[in-house]
């Protein structure tokens, strides 16, 4: 299977016959792109972030274990360091829809550059995409546009700064968009929470912490098939408090009920707790009750 390396915009723009009118970022229409890839499967390593908005044609995708059948009104989110397979319906494949491709360097010193990690989309599953209602589509098609106003415009000092402040604008719409597909897909998220409770329950109290140390968000998202920032993310909206915070929470009222236990030390539980060392036990334990466990047992 070929790999294409987007290590620069350019790397896209020129695979598809398309100019490169800036540098550090790109819009691509992909209706004018004249590709035809057959029945071959190909892999894009993305070494830039990169944004599709599908059209009406159908594609495969898969990113690691997950893959989905995209259609028209999603957008897909990839960031950099991202591997994705690609394959299509074959020979009466065209493209359609719009590209955006951004190199990090294009937010060096700029305040969106230190926000980039609080857009956690970039890192969902391929099967945990955006669907956008007409609105949505339209708002962020606007925005796509206006990145490519200023695109073809002459070049001054005001065009990296107003260009970082559309994309900006882009992301926070989508954050907004995420919200409102967490809230309105119900159905589909019906039962994690109460899962995760139960499971991160058993977690602790069938010895499974004591194989496997102490327990990860990452765990319980691949447990539910979904990555681990949409899995925090979906927990949080649910709750008001992060995934971590549950574990820990948890991880405490056990704990807790441990050390009352009639001649069990401070080792014991952490080990049964998963801690290889009993001091990041004590640590842990202070940090969140203000006691060190051999206090907390002594006290009660």
């Amino acid at each position: 299977m070929e790999t294409l390396r987007i290590d620069q915009v350019r790397d896209y723009t020129t695979r598809f016959g398309q100019e490169a009118l800036h540098p550090l970022l790109s819009v691509i229409d992909l209706n004018t792109v004249d590709y035809v890839p057959g029945a071959r499967a190909e892999s894009i390593l993305f070494n830039c972030y990169a944004v599709f908005l599908k059209g009406a044609e159908k594609i495969h995708i898969r990113y690691g274990r997950q893959s989905y059948d995209y259609q028209d009104g999603t957008l897909i989110f990839f960031a950099p360091g991202q591997l994705v397979d690609i394959s299509t319906d074959g020979p009466n494949y065209r493209a359609s829809g719009q590209a955006l491709l951004f190199h990090p360097d294009l937010l060096l010193g700029t305040a969106l550059a230190g926000k980039m990690h609080e857009y956690h989309f970039f890192g969902y599953a391929v099967n945990e995409a955006l669907h956008l209602n007409e609105k949505e589509r339209h708002l962020a098609q606007g925005c796509f546009e206006r990145l490519q106003y200023e695109l073809e415009r002459d070049a001054d000092r005001h065009s990296r700064r107003v260009m970082v402040s559309i994309l900006e604008m882009f992301l926070n719409y989508c954050d907004r968009f995420y919200d409102r597909q967490f809230a309105t897909r119900d159905v589909s998220h019906e039962g994690v929470l109460a899962g995760f409770e139960r499971e991160l329950q058993q977690y602790y109290r069938s010895g499974q912490a004591r194989e496997r140390g102490p327990a990860t968000v990452a765990f319980f998202a691949d447990r539910f098939h979904l990555s681990p920032n949409y899995f925090g993310d979906l927990i949080r909206k649910e709750t008001g408090r992060s995934a971590q915070d549950h574990i820990q929470s948890t991880m405490i009222r056990v704990a807790k009920e441990r050390l009352y236990e009639p001649e069990i030390s401070v080792s014991e539980v952490a080990y049964a707790l998963g801690f290889e060392h009993p001091q990041h036990f004590t640590r842990m334990f202070k940090k969140n009750t203000g006691m060190t466990p051999k206090a907390f047992q002594l006290a009660g």
